[in-house]
């Protein structure tokens, strides 16, 4: 009887999700640590410092301890790590955990041995790191060990990874620092700008959830919401009322760098490749999926239909499972390591 608990992690700049072998998802939370200012003591992770973020009061800090899909800040990651791996801990267990974990394409030697050394530290046998766009292939079940290739666009919370896949192997690709964050970012500005009114990253998130488009369309034009925040010439709370077509141009910088990192990336890929993805269909998968239109916004700039993964924030961290039992590109992954 087998009492070693496997995992499979992604560890985002906005969640992190824990998949366990045989389980499936067993941990999705905010990429958040709360912690007292002057001891460095962690107060809380997860769901729970999330809500404390923008609203603490000067002793205790809300962090969020990765930035661009890598570790900013190690201690508080190794934290968070720790607490997530410590709640998948069955009760009787001998064995420690073999890890695997998901990581932007064009991270730098330096940053993949923070993210491995964390998983040791936070109590794994072994780690074994897994390029994003990969893991998510793995996790909605394409066939990537075939000689067919695959086009995987992964909009996640702190970068985009757009890459080509076949016969186990990444074949061309392109990351950047560009996605959900950097979405909200450009609404908070958006909002500073045309309203003079200032609002924080909570409520630029509640924005794009609610009214984020990127397709020039009636129905996301008619799309409404009432935002709060704080008139910057009165200093005094002001409600205003911001409106789809707003939205969607207050996004068109950081959504047009994504598109051109996908047309550069189809422009790299080799011709026969090239025509499996025309015939398949690129696959849309990550948080970033979910904003409205971005599917048809793809299509019409490349010709290439869109699919979008049936539940695209769990692809990286089910990948990551999984992975365990493709034997072939395990032992690439221990290679790169």
């Amino acid at each position: 009887m087998n009492m070693r608990r496997d995992l499979g992690i992604d560890l985002g700049t906005a969640n992190t999700l824990v998949y366990a072998r045989g389980k499936g998802i067993i941990i999705n939370e905010p990429s958040v640590v709360a912690i007292n200012a002057d001891t460095g003591e962690v107060l809380k992770v997860g769901m729970e410092a999330k809500m404390m973020l923008g609203k603490t009061p000067a002793s205790i800090i809300a962090l969020r301890p990765l930035r661009d899909g890598v570790i900013a800040d190690y201690d508080v990651a190794l934290s968070m790590l720790k607490y997530f791996t410590g709640k998948t801990k069955p009760t009787i267990s001998f064995l420690k955990p073999r890890i695997v974990i998901g990581v932007p394409i064009g991270i730098t030697d330096v940053e993949r041995r923070a993210i491995l050394e964390a998983g040791l530290e936070a109590g794994a046998s072994r780690v074994f790191l897994i390029e994003e766009p990969m893991a998510s292939a793995i996790g909605i079940d394409l066939d990537v060990e075939e000689p067919n290739g695959n086009m995987i666009v992964d909009i996640g919370g702190g970068t985009t990874e757009v890459a080509v896949i076949s016969l186990g192997s990444i074949v061309v690709w392109d990351s950047i620092r560009i996605a959900g964050d950097e979405m909200v970012e450009a609404i908070v500005q958006y909002v500073r700008e045309t309203y003079r009114i200032a609002i924080g990253e909570r409520t630029g998130e509640k924005i794009k959830i609610e009214i984020g488009n990127v397709y020039r369309a009636d129905e996301y034009d008619a799309l409404e919401t009432t935002v709060t925040g704080i008139d910057l010439s009165t200093g005094l709370p002001r409600r205003t009322i911001l409106r789809g077509a707003e939205i969607r141009e207050a996004l068109t910088v950081p959504v047009a760098a994504i598109i051109d990192s996908i047309k550069s990336t189809l422009e790299r890929t080799p011709p026969e490749l090239a025509t499996d993805i025309v015939e398949r269909g690129i696959v849309a998968t990550g948080g970033g999926s979910l904003l409205r239109g971005i599917d048809r916004l793809i299509e019409k700039e490349t010709g290439i239909k869109v699919v979008k993964a049936e539940d695209p924030l769990t692809c990286v961290a089910k990948g990551a499972g999984k992975v365990l039992d493709k034997v072939e590109i395990l032992k690439k992954l221990q290679q790169v390591d």
